[in-house]
């Protein structure tokens, strides 16, 4: 998970790592615009056309009042140009999503390719704008063996909060072993996408070829998007209630053996696995992968020290004053009420969302469950530190229940490198490394 994965400005998640504070992260980023009009498709190319175009009075004019920041478009639109020139602007694809209606369009610059996205309501308005990675064609991993198994849309939850997802399903006679797959944190897809790598696509396909069935699903906080951003939502709303909804849609499956259902959780999902755990009561095992153990406002703090330190090189007075500034904001973080549910977002979460979160232990939390514990980590993981992964071992020594394992020459998404591992590794493909793949197997008896 990420540091500065959400504008402050309006709760959306956030683009690139450089200009992240600013408007751009690895996931996304929200930034609304008003323009009557009923075209979607129309409307969004104008906002894109202005954006390549630096017209920032225009761009600015369709913004909304508390986002006319010209300094931070003036940085994006320098980053835009850092691409080079436009080679190709793709045909704009329209999606439904209830009254809103969002608008996919491929950039390619002479060295990157983007997926500009716009959300554009029932009344013509703008209402979000991100930028992602533009597609590299995923290949399927040698440990896959597509002949064994076989993917089929699914949806699941309640009619509010609907999600769809793939289930992968082996040939043969049933019931089987399944796997929940519980992405990181941010507005993340059904593959866990950290850029270019798929992560649970890898998983699913190793896991599927071995005989077991396996759900990954859209988040909540991906698919209603512009819902979630009006509302003081918590953890168990973004992550923990729909992953219980979606192991009661495993165990309904015929193809499943519902007392063998295990939950794996990435990052945010591993973080909140033993409260999922919790909270389901049925699970036959959880595995934990690169997650954090300390609170969530120390992680982001460590990523903010990193990104600080980046982000000025040479300039170590103005380090300290921000470091300083983000100091003073988990501090608040720390001291936050149930009586503040209501206040401004921090670190670009809602209050309700810190206060959900406080006090909470994972590893205590999974200290108290009685099911099989795998926890793993790749040693080359920038994102979660290896001190949480020492925390997870330390809060459950002496468990018997428990099994730890780390890989030196992994990534955060858990993919092979070499040297220190940085987000622009992300943009090369890769694959799950296939011992990742085998000690899951292995945990679940397949």
């Amino acid at each position: 998970m990420r540091a500065l994965e959400r504008f402050t400005g309006n709760r959306r998640p956030g683009f690139d790592p450089r200009l992240a504070a600013a408007l751009l992260g690895l996931f996304s980023v929200g930034v609304l615009f008003s323009q009557p009009a009923t075209d979607p498709a129309a409307i969004a190319r104008k906002a894109l056309d202005l954006l390549l175009a630096q017209n920032y009075p225009e761009f600015s004019a369709l913004a909304a009042p508390g986002l006319k920041n010209a300094e931070a478009f003036g940085k994006l639109g320098a980053q835009i140009k850092g691409w080079g020139a436009v080679e190709k602007i793709g045909a704009p694809v329209v999606e439904e999503m209830g009254p809103t209606r969002v608008v996919t369009i491929p950039v390619s610059f002479a060295d990157k390719s983007i997926k500009a996205r716009f959300a554009v309501n029932a009344s013509g308005q703008v209402s979000v704008m991100y930028l992602m990675p533009g597609e590299t064609e995923w290949t399927r991993p040698a440990y896959s063996k597509p002949d064994s198994f076989a993917e089929r849309p699914v949806t699941f939850g309640d009619d509010e909060w609907k999600l769809p997802g793939t289930l992968a399903v082996p040939k043969g006679a049933g019931p089987f072993p399944a796997v929940l797959l519980v992405q990181d944190f941010g507005p993340k897809d059904r593959d866990d996408s950290h850029a270019v790598l798929k992560p649970f696509r890898d998983l699913s396909d190793g896991l599927a070829s071995r005989g077991m069935v396996v759900l990954r699903y859209e988040k909540r906080l991906r698919q209603y998007a512009e819902r979630m951003s009006g509302k003081p939502y918590t953890a168990d709303d973004e992550t923990v209630d729909d992953a219980v909804a979606a192991l009661a849609f495993l165990r309904a499956q015929s193809a499943v053996d519902p007392k063998q259902v295990y939950l794996v959780g990435h990052g945010l999902g591993g973080y909140l696995a033993p409260r999922i755990a919790a909270e389901d009561g049925k699970l036959a095992g959880v595995v934990v992968m690169g997650a954090n153990q300390r609170p969530l406002e120390d992680l982001m703090f460590d990523q903010l020290t990193l990104f600080y330190s980046t982000a000025h090189k040479g300039g170590q007075g103005d380090v300290a004053a921000e470091l300083a500034q983000a100091k003073k904001t988990v501090a608040r973080i720390k001291n936050l009420e149930q009586n503040d549910a209501d206040a401004p977002a921090v670190f670009g979460l809602p209050a309700a969302y810190w206060l959900d979160l406080k006090g909470y232990d994972p590893a205590a939390k999974a200290k108290k469950l009685s099911i099989p514990i795998l926890i793993l980590y790749g040693e080359r993981d920038f994102q979660v530190p290896k001190v949480d992964f020492d925390l997870w071992q330390s809060g459950l020594a002496g468990a018997k229940n428990v099994t730890a394992r780390s890989y030196p020459a992994l990534n955060h998404p858990f993919v092979a490198g070499s040297g220190p591992s940085t987000e622009n590794e992300y943009h090369n493909p890769g694959h799950v490394a296939p011992e990742v793949v085998d000690d899951i197997a292995k945990f679940v008896g397949k």
